[in-house]
């Protein structure tokens, strides 16, 4: 491995990850359908293992160039911020795609659904219960990550690790609601137009705040080994972008889907 090089630039080495990882979202969707038809998980485990065992490999040569060999050079930083800003946009048009298919069904309902919104027979949330419970535990779980990223900029450590803690424990508290909600729903994602509209986005938004609680964590255990300094953390920046995203959709999801369409 080169040690110097006369530009900012970080040329990376070869890697497996990419293929393994590709080998392993092939595998995951493999047996999904296996899992589907067949009702055998052989396949889809198999494909989960390779996947976990490739983030955590890939991340780790992420966290060993830019913390002990120094390739996260200024230039360098500023291409990962543009690459996580247009990642966000993305997740934001995927988003996109589930409100356009629900205000399309609830804004003209048609005769296939009863004309009314929602459909005949659905009988939908309580907006001011679970819900509601949801959307105060996200709000606090903005506030504390803004905590622990002021608090690493100063320097100051406890606290930091202290409101990086809650913030995780607030998205484990959040998915948890979340999974009784869906136990507990008196419709399912069979039910008409409704039914696959509520479960496609907020499945994904819960799929995103398992996601960004898992980024979150890694994030603690880095702190904790002090990977990170009050100028050089944008693993643990990106993240709460992250967070910050996951919270914005989930108050879309609150104000149109929970109570608008209710």
């Amino acid at each position: 491995m080169m040690t110097h090089s006369n530009h900012p630039f970080h040329l990376v080495n070869y890697s497996p990850w990419p293929i393994t990882g590709a080998i392993g979202a092939m595998t995951i969707a493999s047996g999904l359908i296996n899992w589907f038809h067949q009702y055998n998980m052989l396949i889809l485990i198999t494909g989960l293992i390779i996947t976990i065992l490739t983030m955590y490999q890939w991340w780790r040569d992420i966290t060993r160039e830019g913390t002990y060999q120094g390739m996260h050079t200024s230039i360098v930083n500023i291409g990962l911020r543009w690459g996580m800003i247009l990642f966000i946009i993305s997740e934001v048009f995927f988003f996109i795609s589930f409100f356009w298919a629900f205000f399309h069904s609830s804004l003209s309902p048609t005769m296939e659904i009863g004309l009314t919104w929602p459909p005949k027979g659905i009988i939908s949330f309580n907006p001011i219960q679970i819900p509601l419970l949801n959307t105060a535990i996200l709000l606090a779980s903005g506030v504390t990550v803004t905590w622990a990223h002021h608090s690493l900029m100063e320097n100051n450590f406890n606290k930091s690790t202290q409101a990086l803690t809650f913030t995780i424990l607030l998205g484990i508290y959040f998915t948890m609601l979340q999974a009784y909600e869906y136990l507990e729903a008196p419709f399912t994602i069979a039910d008409s137009i409704y039914g696959s509209t509520f479960f496609m986005a907020t499945g994904f938004h819960g799929l995103h705040v398992i996601i960004g609680t898992t980024f979150l964590l890694i994030c603690l255990l880095r702190h904790m080994l002090f990977h990170f300094s009050s100028n050089h953390h944008f693993g643990f920046e990106a993240a709460a972008w992250y967070w910050h995203f996951v919270d914005v959709v989930w108050l879309f999801l609150y104000i149109s889907i929970y109570w608008w369409g209710n």
